[in-house]
C-alpha cells in the first residue's frame, strides 16, 4: 500500500481524508494550526485534526509551509493528496513524493481558482459546478487536470449545502482516479488559461449587501455566506447579519429603504424588487426568525430606520 501525507482544514476535507485512508497508508495529516474561536476565544482544532486524531494518524501544523516542511519529508511519502488546505504549497513540498502532488478542488477548473469557489458560483448565480482533481504546480491550481465531475447548483443551495454535495463528490471522484494516478495511467490534461477566473477568499468587506444591486443579487449572495461568515447590512449603526430570504414583487420606493413589514418577513428596497429577509441575526443577539424579531420592534420606528 503506498505511502500518503494529506494536507487539508476543514470540515469540507474530511470525506477526503476518509477516502484516502481506506485507500493508502496515511503516515502524516498536515493541517492549519489550531485557532481561537467564538466570544470566549477558546483554542480549537481544525476538523481535520480531530479526524487525524480518531484515526491515530501523526498531525503536523507548520505556521508557514513554505518555511517548515522538513517533517514532511521525513515521511517519504509516495503521494501528496490536498484539498482545502488553505496555504500555498511551495515548490520544495511538491517534489517530495514520487508519484507528485495532487489536489481535490471544488470548482470546475480553469474556473474559479482560489480560496472560495463555493462562495463565488453561488453569489454569481451559477447553475452548475464541480469538483477538478489536478495536478499541483507553483502556480495557484494552474496545474494539468486529471478529472473532474459537475453538479447542479440549486436555486436554494447555501455554501453549508453546497458545500456537503461537493465534499461527498470529491471523494467519490478521488475513489475513482486515484488507482490510475498510482499506476501511471490518468490522464493530464492542460489548463486553458485564457478561461481562467478567480475566487479570491471572502474578506471582510464582501460581506456588506449592496442594495443598490438586484434583488436576485442580494439573495445569492446571502446564500453564498451562509452558514459563515454571513452576509450584512448595518440597521441603525448596528450591524445584522441576514441568513435567509426570498425575491419578491417590484420595489416600493427608495433603493435601501424598508418597503414591507409582513408579519414574517421585513422587505427592502434593492435596484429592481424587493429582497424579504426571513431569518437574521441582530447584533449581540442570537439568530432568529424575522418573526421573533419583530416581536419586539417598534415597525414604524423600523420602517424609518437608517440602512447602510
Amino acid at each position: 500500500m503506498i505511502k500518503t501525507v494529506f494536507m487539508g482544514t476543514p470540515e469540507f476535507a474530511v470525506p477526503i481524508l476518509d477516502t484516502l485512508k481506506e485507500l493508502t497508508d496515511v503516515v502524516l495529516v498536515v493541517t492549519q494550526p489550531d485557532k481561537y474561536v467564538g466570544r470566549k476565544k477558546v483554542l480549537t482544532p481544525s476538523a481535520i485534526k480531530n479526524k487525524a486524531m480518531e484515526y491515530g494518524i501523526p498531525v503536523f501544523q507548520p505556521v508557514k509551509i513554505r518555511c517548515d516542511y522538513e517533517e514532511i519529508k521525513k515521511y517519504q511519502p509516495d503521494l501528496i493528496v490536498t484539498c482545502a488546505y488553505g496555504q500555498i504549497v511551495p515548490k520544495e513540498v511538491l517534489d517530495i513524493p514520487r508519484l507528485g502532488c495532487i489536489n481535490v478542488h471544488a470548482s470546475l477548473l480553469p474556473k474559479y481558482r482560489g480560496g472560495a469557489p463555493i462562495e463565488h458560483a453561488i453569489m454569481n448565480g451559477d447553475t452548475e459546478t464541480g469538483i477538478t482533481i489536478m495536478y499541483m504546480d507553483i502556480g495557484m491550481d494552474t496545474g494539468d487536470m486529471i478529472d473532474k465531475r459537475s453538479i447542479p447548483i440549486e436555486e436554494d443551495d447555501t455554501l453549508d449545502t453546497l458545500s456537503t454535495k461537493l465534499s461527498t463528490l470529491g471523494a467519490e471522484l478521488l475513489r475513482e482516479v486515484l488507482p490510475s494516478i498510482i499506476d501511471g495511467t490518468n490522464n493530464r490534461v492542460p489548463q486553458d488559461n485564457d478561461e481562467a477566473t478567480y475566487a479570491y477568499t471572502i474578506k471582510r468587506e464582501d460581506e456588506h449587501i449592496d442594495f443598490n444591486r438586484s434583488a436576485i443579487d442580494v439573495y445569492n449572495h446571502v446564500r453564498a455566506l451562509n452558514s459563515h461568515p454571513l452576509a450584512n447590512f448595518t440597521l441603525n449603526g448596528e450591524e445584522v447579519k441576514v441568513l435567509d430570504g426570498y425575491v419578491g414583487d417590484t420595489r416600493k420606493g427608495e433603493v435601501g429603504k424598508i418597503s414591507d413589514i409582513l408579519k414574517d418577513a421585513i422587505g427592502i428596497n434593492c435596484s429592481d424588487k424587493i429582497y424579504y429577509i426571513t431569518r437574521l441575526k441582530p447584533f449581540g443577539k442570537k439568530e432568529m426568525n424575522v418573526r421573533d424579531y419583530l416581536n419586539g420592534v417598534d415597525k414604524d420606528k423600523l420602517k424609518a430606520s437608517v440602512i447602510e
